[in-house]
Order: structure tokens, then C-alpha cells, then sequence
């Protein structure tokens, strides 16, 4: 990102801050721009874009990421701050005024909100038509990942902003169709040529929208249980393709500094991925050579810790908008779950992710095809396995453990159980704002 760029951007954003989502009390700031200016001049429309993107990619990942990570035993807390205790305790101790929680919640109504203006803004605005079309697949597919953030972490969500605080809450599986018909949107106006003055602003040579919208495609089915959709879209995918949130000095990467910044790591990775010892991980899997590196530390609640390597090892390394191995393992699980499994095509596709050597990324697990029983249970739990190893710290951990069945929590800090929460409860702050949120899950 260029220094220019985060300077409109900033401006966009302080603006974002004043005219907030949920906010009770308005400013006004005689230096920044007005919202006609944000939202209705092409070079407003290009620093809302920008802004969205930093938004998500620094905010957005560090919630979906922390949270997932501790809350299914990824990853094991390493500091005191009453937050990420919560966090990991789970259960009734995860308060709904946690910082955790509620930052999850806001960012990804934040994004949701600047997506649809940017949206908005682009119907109305006086642009080429490619540049018109191409913006608002881009607004369509941030609001769609921010949807299906939140549809991943709490059990109802809101899919449509609303400046007076009466947002309406629907169904997880309405959530999840939106999503899809969002990325419909973003598809069906990608379809044309993307523009040159588009790309320069927004993708930057980092991100192959059309490959990052299938993608989502592919994930948004398969969490609704659209099989055969799923399987399309991840087919469509280009295996050697990659896009990539990328950070400078002024937006760090969002788990650096969680992790290394100041040598104060608010959580570190678990042995074994956080996995329980029943599923016997191959010590020769290139996958922990990648992510892990070893270490003799324990947390407070005795959880053997590694040290973090992988995409979060410097304040600038970029991280994946998407990682190319998920594309072979949606395709397994599809295959297995549909109403007629094809359990050879499922073996075929976790085999791509097993013996995999060439992965744009590097995340190249190096192993021998698969031998286990043919069974979809046991194919299953493969599938899972090599989700957990191929995904890991990317926000999907969560859904991965309540969608395949693992032991759901009974309580908090019962520190030997594989996940503490099913959903999280909803924002104190929302609650309180929003009289329609609903009463909070149980667990």
C-alpha cells in the first residue's frame, strides 16, 4: 500500500469512526471529509476501498484468528490480561462484554457497513463501467467474508446494516445464503474486464479476485451444505494461483503483533496443532516444520506450547487471503457428506492435500497417499485432520470442530475438552444498543 493511499484511507476511516455503525453521540471534525465527499467522487470510492480492506485485514483476521484459535485449543494464552483468560477458560467465564468477543463482532460490522456503501456509492458515482462493476464485486465479497465471520462465531447475525440500531438478526443458514448471493454478485460482476485504474487502487498485484471470490464460493457452500456447489467453485479455483493481505510499518501483520511484538506474546500455538493424541500426527508431515517450531514451554494452564513460524514470523509478512489446500479438502468433504458420497473422489482429493510437494505457499505436508479405512467416518476424520493441520490459524477452526462433530463443551475451564465454546454470546454493546439482539447461547 503507498503512503497516498493510507492517507485517504485515514481520512475515510476517521470519518467511519464519527459516523460509526452503532454509535449514540455524533462529532463533527472540521478536518475530515464529509460523507457526500467519502461517498460520492470516484478518488472517496477508491480510499473507502482501501479502507475496508485494512479494516479486515487488520482488525477482521486478528479477532477471527485469536478467537479461534484459543477458544478450540489451536493455540494457548501467554499473558494475564483478563480478556484472553476468558477467552481460554470459556464456557459461562467468557463474559459478554469481553474485549474479544466484542471486537469480532464490531470489525466485522464495520467492514459490513463500508461495504455497503461502497456499494451504494459505485451504482451512483460516475465511473467506467468496468471500474462500476469491478468495485462492487469488491464491496460484495468483503461484506460476504464479514457475514460469514460472523456466521462461523455466533449463533444468529445480522446481514444488513442499520445506522438507527435496529438491525434484524437471521438464521445462520440465511446468513450463509446471503453470503453466497453476495458472492454471486461479486462473480457475475468480475466477469468483464477489471479495470486498470481498479487494480492499480485496490488488488494491488496482491489479490486474483476472480480466484478469491471461488474460494469463498467453495467454503460458504460447503458450511451451508450446498455439496455440489462447493465442489464447482473449487474446481474453479487455480491451484497455483495466490492472494494476499499485504502490511507495512503502518498496518503491521495483525498476528506478529500478537504474538512477537515487543517479545510479549499474547498466546503461542499448541503441541500437535492443539490436537488431542488420539489422532496420532505423523512427525514426518512438512505441515509442522511450517506452522511449528518446537519449544519445552507450558501455559498457565498447563498446555504444552511451540513457538509460531509460518505466515506471522515478521510485522510485514503477508497473509493469504485464502490457502490453495483448502480448495482439494472442501472437495473431499463435499464428496462425503453429499446424499450420494463418492468416497473415491474424496480420496482422490485428500491425497492432492497428503502428498502435496509443489504448494505455492510452501505448506507442503510430503506424506505417502492415504491407507486408512474406507469408511466416511474415518475419511471423515482425515479430512478434519488435515484441515486442522492445512488451515491452521485462519479462522475456520471453530466451525471445523461443531460441523464434524467433535466433543462439544460442557463447562468452563475444563482445560482437557477440544473446544470451550459452541458459539460466542453476543456484545454487551450490542445488546444494548440493538433491541433485537437475541438472548445469548448457553454455551
Amino acid at each position: 500500500m503507498k503512503r497516498s493511499q493510507h492517507t485517504l484511507a485515514a481520512l475515510f476511516l476517521s470519518l467511519i469512526l464519527v459516523i460509526g455503525v452503532s454509535c449514540e453521540t455524533e462529532f463533527t471534525n472540521p478536518n475530515a471529509p464529509t460523507d457526500a465527499q467519502v461517498l460520492n467522487s470516484r478518488e472517496g470510492l477508491f480510499a473507502l476501498g482501501v479502507g475496508i480492506k485494512q479494516v479486515y485485514s487488520t482488525s477482521g483476521i486478528r479477532f477471527m484468528v485469536e478467537n479461534n484459535a484459543v477458544t478450540t485449543r489451536e493455540a494457548a494464552i501467554t499473558t494475564t490480561f483478563i480478556n484472553m483468560i476468558e477467552l481460554e477458560e470459556g464456557g459461562d467465564a467468557l463474559q459478554d462484554f469481553n474485549a474479544n468477543v466484542e471486537g469480532l463482532w464490531a470489525t466485522m460490522l464495520r467492514v459490513m457497513s463500508m461495504s455497503e456503501d461502497l456499494i451504494q456509492g459505485a451504482e451512483r458515482v460516475d465511473l467506467a463501467p468496468s471500474t462500476r462493476a469491478n468495485l462492487i464485486a469488491y464491496g460484495s465479497w468483503f461484506k460476504a467474508m464479514a457475514i460469514g465471520a460472523l456466521t462461523q462465531n455466533y449463533s444468529q447475525v445480522v446481514i444488513q446494516t442499520n445506522r438507527n440500531n435496529q438491525a434484524q438478526f437471521v438464521t445462520r443458514e440465511q446468513a450463509y445464503q446471503e453470503a453466497i448471493r453476495l458472492l454471486e454478485v461479486a462473480r457475475t460482476n468480475l466477469a468483464g474486464d477489471i479495470s486498470t485504474e481498479f487494480s492499480n487502487a485496490l488488488l494491488r498485484g496482491n489479490i486474483d479476485i476472480r480466484n478469491a471470490v471461488n474460494a469463498y464460493l467453495a467454503r460458504f457452500n460447503l458450511f451451508a451444505g450446498n455439496y455440489d456447489a462447493a465442489i464447482t467453485a473449487a474446481n474453479a479455483v487455480n491451484r497455483a494461483s495466490t492472494s494476499v493481505f499485504a502490511y507495512d510499518q503502518l498496518n503491521q501483520n495483525p498476528v506478529w503483533a500478537r504474538v512477537f511484538l515487543n517479545n510479549a506474546p499474547n498466546f503461542r500455538p499448541r503441541d500437535n496443532f492443539g490436537l488431542p493424541a488420539i489422532f496420532n500426527l505423523d512427525p514426518a508431515d512438512g505441515r509442522f516444520e511450517f506452522y511449528l517450531v518446537p519449544s519445552e514451554a507450558v501455559n498457565i494452564n498447563g498446555f504444552p506450547l511451540e513457538t509460531l513460524a509460518g505466515f506471522f514470523t515478521t510485522d510485514t509478512g503477508p497473509i493469504p487471503v485464502y490457502l490453495p489446500g483448502e480448495m482439494p479438502l472442501i472437495i473431499a468433504e463435499a464428496n462425503l457428506r453429499k446424499p450420494s458420497p463418492d468416497m473415491a473422489a474424496a480420496v482422490a482429493a485428500i491425497n492432492e492435500v497428503r502428498t502435496k510437494t509443489n504448494d505455492p505457499f510452501g505448506i507442503n505436508a510430503g506424506l505417502s497417499p492415504y491407507t486408512g479405512a474406507m469408511t466416511i467416518e474415518a475419511l471423515l476424520n482425515e479430512v478434519y485432520v488435515n484441515r486442522r493441520l492445512e488451515l491452521f490459524l485462519t479462522g475456520v477452526s471453530l466451525a471445523d470442530s461443531r460441523r464434524f462433530n467433535r466433543p462439544a463443551p460442557t463447562g468452563s475451564r475444563q482445560f482437557q475438552e477440544e473446544r470451550n465454546r459452541n458459539f460466542y454470546p453476543f456484545p454487551l454493546r450490542e445488546r444494548n444498543n440493538n433491541p433485537n439482539t437475541p438472548a445469548n447461547p448457553p454455551i
